[in-house]
Parts: structure tokens; C-alpha cells; sequence
């Protein structure tokens, strides 16, 4: 006999970012939940107008709760790099304002080239997560979680998985960059899959568990 929530609770996604909601999809799925992306249901993005990931976590996550009518999760994060005063911080996504074509490569490229000179020890980093969880659009108590992964800025990209910053985010635990790694390594040690363990938790308290044979 296994443990799970009810299956047919339904909660929003609200995201955007295809790598956040793989990512996302597959550790809620297993408490039974059913994530529906915010593209599924037509929500346009919010402006991210906050000063933190936490701000920006909740404007996202209260704008889906409203033009969905259903509870939502909202998902902020990004990298903070020490020699540069924790840029790019919540601007991670759009980093590279001009980017023409690819965007994460041309965040990727800035970034490198911000660094250039540095020695290992002045790249030290870490992404950050936090995930805020509504009821409704005007939940006076949204559960927040955060999470961290510390690392350090390599000098070239490696590896060709992950998304945003992972080619250049060099992951001690495991002696390779973060778009190295395996979908079930990355969920277990980055910043979101621990903010979601820890939202996981939490979520027990509006979903209880049901006994499934």
C-alpha cells in the first residue's frame, strides 16, 4: 500500500519556462497532484515587477490563482555569483536584455565574460529557489519555501542537459556542471528540487494523504 494525495486535485503551474516545468511535473506528480501549466489554460505571464524572489514568487502565483480560480505554485529563482554583488539575481532569465536568439546562451556568455581573469575561488555561487504556494488569489498565509545550491562559475560551458545557467555551473558534489548531471541527480541536489521537498511537506496540510492499494 502506498501514500498519496488525492489524485485529482489540480494545481497551477505558474510558469512559463518549459526546463521549470519538467523539472516541476515530476517530483509534484508523485504526491498525486496534477500540474497544469498556466500556457495550458491560456494565463499570460505577469509582470515581474518585485524586488526579490520572494515578491516576484508571489505576484506570479497570486495572478494564476486569480485568473484561474484554482490554487497555483509559483516558482522565482536565479543565480547569485558573489564577485558580482549576487547579479544576476532576480534579472538571471533576462540577463543578457539584447540578447538576440538564443537567450541562455547569451546570459551564459555575459556572465563568462563578467568573470574574465577570475580564479576559481572569486567564482563562487549559487542558484537560488523559492516556491510559493496559494489557495486562492487572496490567501492571507501562502506557504513559502526557499532552497540553495551552492557551486562556483566555470571558464567554458560543459554538458548539453539542463537549461538556463547549468552549462557553466560547476556542482562540487558531483565534479561536473549542472547540464552534466541526470534529470533524477539534478532533482535531488539543486535549489528547486529542495525548495520542493520542502513545499512537498508542507502541502500535506491542504492535501492529506489517502491509502492507494
Amino acid at each position: 500500500m502506498s501514500i498519496n494525495v488525492n489524485p485529482h486535485q489540480q494545481v497551477v503551474l505558474a510558469s512559463n519556462n518549459a526546463g521549470k516545468v519538467r523539472e516541476m511535473q515530476s517530483l509534484l506528480a508523485a504526491m498525486g497532484l496534477e500540474v497544469l501549466p498556466q500556457s495550458e489554460l491560456a494565463i499570460d505571464s505577469v509582470a515581474e515587477t518585485g524586488l526579490s524572489f520572494v515578491e516576484n514568487a508571489i505576484l506570479k502565483a497570486r495572478h494564476a490563482c486569480r485568473c484561474s480560480g484554482l490554487p497555483a505554485i509559483a516558482d522565482d529563482s536565479g543565480l547569485e555569483v558573489d564577485a558580482l554583488h549576487g547579479q544576476p539575481g532576480i534579472y538571471s532569465a533576462r540577463y543578457a536584455e539584447e540578447a538576440e536568439g538564443d537567450q541562455d546562451s547569451a546570459n551564459n556568455t555575459k556572465l563568462l565574460n563578467r568573470l574574465t581573469g577570475l580564479t576559481q575561488m572569486d567564482r563562487r555561487a549559487r542558484y537560488r529557489c523559492v516556491l510559493v504556494f496559494m489557495r486562492h488569489h487572496e490567501d492571507p498565509t501562502p506557504i513559502i519555501c526557499q532552497g540553495t545550491w551552492e557551486g562556483r562559475i566555470l571558464h567554458q560551458p560543459e554538458g548539453e542537459g539542463g537549461f538556463g545557467y547549468d552549462p557553466i555551473f560547476y556542482v562540487p558534489e558531483t565534479d561536473c556542471s549542472a547540464a552534466q548531471l541526470s534529470a533524477e541527480q539534478k532533482n535531488s541536489l539543486s535549489h528547486r528540487g529542495r525548495a520542493l521537498q520542502a513545499l512537498i511537506q508542507q502541502l500535506q496540510t491542504y492535501y492529506p494523504p489517502v491509502a492507494t492499494a
